[in-house]
């Protein structure tokens, strides 16, 4: 155990640090003028601008704002947004309740359909496993931004069921609003979580020691529980894993579809104005989850097969 987590801190300090640079040369290369948002696009005069450019180091090379920024965070300081005008750190606190409320909403959507349509799929061959194939391949092909739209257009503006924008007020009224978003982001990933775990345990039911616990008259339950479902739980944990860790990346698409204020939607504002500080701090925030993600699966696949040890199951 402890390996295992002094390779997952020194994994993730070295991709954080990669990361960091790649994003803010990313953010340097790309085309736009920080300082048009800063005034709000108003002529301004050159002291003025110049004033600006050296309080926000624009006219250093990459290498020393780089530098500023990457010191600047190692004491605890992320930096100042210059399109919203607060503190990123403050900013971040704002809208990261929203955005994990979103993701763990959708984890729950994915994991309890997504594993359920595939064991039913799997063990109920028939009309309902063609259903569910016909299901799942057009969800599969359904990219977040598409499903989005149609479900308002179905859900909130015909039927009015539930709300199209913004957050809501208290945590029931947040769940309300973010029905449509969280079935948005599930619907791909949980087409494809239903179908591995159905090939999984089609499989492992077809196994030898599987038929043998049916012919000796071992009850259905204890065969599903102990030989198919233990024995398949690892691809599905993979995919699951996969699954979830993308949506720390889909979820900016969401955001911005159903107006939420959270981190996803901030990032890609942040992007278009060239916001460094925000970008930057938004966009690692999402590699540390994504990591830790990794890592909860490599210890699940510990826990689920005790002949992966931990030390072998880190990458």
């Amino acid at each position: 155990m402890r390996r295992f987590l002094l390779r997952r801190g020194a994994l993730l300090l070295a991709t954080l640090f990669i990361a960091s640079i790649a994003i803010y040369a990313a953010m340097y290369l790309a085309p736009g003028d920080p300082i048009a948002v800063l005034t709000g696009g108003r002529q301004v005069s050159p002291e003025a601008r110049a004033i600006l450019t050296e309080r926000y180091h624009l006219a250093d090379p990459l290498p020393v704002r780089y530098w500023y920024w990457l010191t600047s965070a190692l004491h605890g300081d992320l930096g100042y947004s210059i399109g919203t005008r607060e503190d990123v750190s403050t900013l971040i606190a704002q809208r990261a309740p929203t955005t994990m409320l979103l993701v763990v909403y959708t984890s729950l959507i994915i994991v309890v359909a997504g594993i359920g349509i595939g064991i039913l799929s799997a063990l109920k061959p028939g009309l309902l496993d063609t259903a569910a194939l016909l299901t799942t391949t057009v969800l599969a092909a359904l990219p977040s931004f598409v499903a989005a739209l149609a479900l308002i257009s179905v859900f909130a503006v015909k039927l009015h069921w539930f709300p199209a924008l913004g957050d809501g007020v208290g945590f029931a009224d947040q769940i309300k609003h973010l029905t449509l978003p969280a079935v948005a982001l599930a619907c791909s990933s949980l087409a494809l979580v239903a179908r591995i775990t159905r090939t999984s345990v089609r499989t492992e039911s077809a196994r030898e020691h599987v038929q043998t616990a049916i012919s000796r008259g071992v009850p259905a339950r204890q065969i599903l529980r102990k030989h198919i479902l233990r024995n398949a739980a690892i691809p599905i944990t993979t995919v699951t894993g996969l699954a979830l860790a993308s949506l720390i990346v889909l979820v900016s698409i969401v955001e911005q579809a159903f107006n939420l204020n959270g981190l996803g939607s901030s990032l890609v504002t942040a992007a278009q104005n060239k916001d460094f500080a925000v970008v930057q701090a938004i966009s690692l925030l999402m590699v540390v989850a994504f990591v830790i993600v990794n890592s909860v699966v490599d210890f699940l696949y510990a826990l689920l097969d005790p002949r992966v040890s931990l030390g072998t199951a880190a990458v």
